[in-house]
């Protein structure tokens, strides 16, 4: 990554001033004919911040080119996998304003987060009390608790999407082997309530091998996520969930690369010692964790199960 001089003392003169304003204009106005008022808001405003930005730190034309090959070698390393926009998108805080925004708070509905490069369709079903692992590598977890709307009604055949990275700090799409492990989907039942075993979740960090991985470290910031598992929670006549839970204790909950930690979603998993009798009976060879985490959505449209 390039080292980026500072030219913001640069004195500007009026002429000047007036020649790169009229730049902006003439691009503005080139949408003058746009026929949807929402795009033609959109690409206004993204024109008038992207000349605000350029104009304010005096972009050169050799740093506009190192922007240029950045997103040309984002684009490059982007596949069916591997996504360096969203990585992107998620490192500069662009992904949670965007959630922010249209996950307004709502009564005590469960905060969302960052969606993250790593779902995938179609993973496979498993009955409540399954388990999610498929033989990834991690401590097991056992993961319960309901899901209810604001007024406290339980969500019947709600459907939980959750997918983890394993004890490696990988996302099994990140293996080149195909296998399908660390995700499922499985309803709720009459009472909105869910159990499953997962894995204790631990932290990893985002592909950091790419540009924005470069970009992190020439700025000195750390490529790790905190310790999360995450959840899509929809229902008809539910606004669709996207969240995680972290672990309490992580010492990266202040500094997550993504900016997805809230204190709502901060959980207790709550260390078994060997031996100890699993809620559903299974016999473990080794220590086991277990926590709870209550859902609750906000009233919105209806969604596909």
């Amino acid at each position: 990554m390039t080292t980026i001089p500072d030219h913001s003392n640069h004195p500007i003169s009026e002429r000047q001033r007036a020649v790169e304003e009229d730049v902006v204009q003439r691009v503005v106005h080139s949408f003058d004919d746009c026929a949807d008022p929402r795009l033609r808001r959109v690409m206004v405003s993204l024109v008038e911040h992207l000349h605000a930005l350029l104009r304010d730190v005096r972009l050169t034309e050799d740093e506009w080119q190192v922007a240029i090959d950045f997103l040309t070698d984002a684009g490059h390393i982007t596949d069916d996998k591997r996504q360096e926009f969203v990585l992107l998108s998620d490192t500069l805080g662009a992904s949670m304003q965007t959630i922010a925004i249209n996950n307004e708070a709502y009564g005590d509905a469960t905060e969302a987060t960052v969606f993250g490069p790593f779902f995938v369709d179609g993973a496979p079903r498993i009955e409540l009390g399954g388990d999610v692992a498929f033989g990834a590598a991690g401590q097991p977890c056992w993961v319960e608790g309901t899901v209810r709307d604001v007024d406290g009604d339980p969500v019947r055949n709600a459907r939980i999407e959750v997918w983890e990275a394993d004890d490696e700090g990988l996302y099994d799409v990140q293996h080149d082997d195909g296998r399908v492990a660390a995700r499922a989907h499985l309803f709720t039942d009459d009472d909105g309530g869910y159990r499953f075993w997962g894995i204790k979740p631990t932290p990893y960090p985002i592909p950091y091998d790419g540009r924005v991985g470069k970009m992190l470290q020439a700025v000195g910031r750390s490529p790790y996520r905190a310790s999360h598992l995450h959840f899509m929670v929809t229902a008809p006549g539910c606004r669709r969930l996207v969240t995680h839970i972290f672990v309490r204790g992580d010492e990266l909950l202040d500094r997550d690369s993504v900016f997805g930690v809230k204190d709502s979603l901060v959980k207790d998993f709550i260390e078994q010692p060997a031996g100890t009798p699993t809620p559903d009976g299974r016999v473990i060879d080794g220590p086991w964790s277990r926590v709870r985490f209550d859902v609750v959505l906000a009233p919105g449209a209806a969604t596909d199960e």
